[in-house]
């Protein structure tokens, strides 16, 4: 927990391997999940500020591969059978859409249509063995689920705005991330996967979920042969604050600055307009009711709805092993809370109680 721009608390709770009797460290590693994507948007945002990146730019600039999508549209044929007809988008997605999920790319474990099947079968959970140019083969050709900028819909746009980094930078996701954000914000336990060498410190989730009794395990992230760009990172809690703390500094840590004050204004800004249908975001799982998307975090709009306290502004975005953070600007406020309890239920138990504790602490 950092307050004011300084540390005001870190503490290891629990054990690393529940199992084998070893207790939680501070340099314990874990997989961040979809705590990558902001990462990438700052990734992204930095070439932005160089103006070899416009957001508002279509995304098959520079992935070919997609510049003439096409949308789907779900009809039952003579047999009553559900079929997929396909219509022209009504513009193409942009970089700004796979920021803010709103293209139309959806993950295909997060709905019931024929659409999702086709996503689902195509590149199941994402932790696969394609590369990187297998992944957009076997995504590109797929319609999207919505006209883009129509609907929030979890999806794979930050996996592909990575691969577009790589388009871009000409170097793997990891190395230009290391180069330009993890090495200057000295983050020296982040990277793409588990390395070798420190696998002793990745956190073991234990064999069964407290709360109901299921079987817990984590994805094999091995597997992954391109860096996600959604969900591939691995970190501590303390390197994670660093970035977090750089969010609620407006972009610097300390005499160290890696974007620019109004560019991290506008990524923590709600980007949803008033005829997106935003309210899937709510459905992810932690305390998310009330909250709008910015690029790659979501947005509070009210104090009021959600079930965790909170101010109007600050952002988050949830890790599916267990992990969640969030930054309160008005309250110079950047919390990060590491865990490996990837059941549902532990995760909204838990990202609700380290709201409410640290959130009562704030008396001035």
């Amino acid at each position: 927990m950092a307050r004011r721009g300084a540390l005001v608390h870190m503490e290891a709770l629990g054990y690393r391997d529940a199992s084998a009797g070893v207790a939680m460290t501070e340099d314990t590693l874990f997989w961040a999940a979809s705590m990558t994507k902001p990462m990438t948007v700052v990734a992204a945002l930095m070439l932005h500020e160089r103006g070899e990146l416009l957001i508002d730019d279509p995304m098959g600039k520079y992935l070919p591969e997609f510049g003439a999508m096409r949308v789907a549209s779900v009809v039952k044929d003579a047999s009553g059978s559900a079929a997929i007809e396909t219509i022209a988008a009504e513009r193409q997605p942009t970089i700004l859409d796979l920021m803010c999920h709103t293209s139309g790319i959806v993950e295909g474990f997060l709905g019931t249509t024929p659409v999702h099947t086709l996503y689902r079968d195509a590149v199941g959970d994402g932790m696969t063995a394609f590369t990187g140019a297998e992944f957009i083969t076997r995504l590109s050709p797929l319609p999207l689920l919505h006209q883009p900028g129509a609907v929030w819909h979890y999806g794979w746009g930050l996996d592909l705005l990575g691969l577009i980094i790589e388009s871009i930078t000409k170097q793997s996701l990891g190395s230009y991330l290391r180069e330009n954000l993890f090495n200057p914000l000295e983050m020296h336990d982040t990277s793409f996967g588990v390395p070798q060498d420190k696998a002793a410190r990745y956190a073991k989730p234990l064999p069964r979920d407290p709360l109901t009794g299921e079987a817990q395990s984590l994805p094999d992230l091995s597997r992954a042969r391109f860096d996600s760009g959604g969900a591939g990172i691995v970190t501590t809690a303390g390197d994670y604050l660093q970035f977090a703390r750089m969010l609620a500094g407006g972009g610097a840590l300390g005499d160290v600055r890696v974007l620019g004050r109004k560019t991290v204004e506008h990524m923590l800004s709600d980007h949803l307009g008033p005829t997106v249908d935003g309210r899937a975001i709510a459905e992810v799982g932690s305390p998310l009711e009330g909250y709008g998307f910015g690029l790659g975090v979501a947005v509070r709009r009210t104090r009021g709805i959600a079930p965790a306290m909170g101010s109007v502004g600050d952002v988050t975005w949830p890790g599916a092993g267990g992990t969640y953070w969030w930054v309160d600007p008005k309250e110079q406020l950047a919390v990060v809370f590491m865990a490996h309890t990837p059941g549902r239920a532990h995760c909204r138990h838990y990202h609700r109680l380290i709201r409410a504790l640290v959130m009562q602490t704030l008396v001035d």
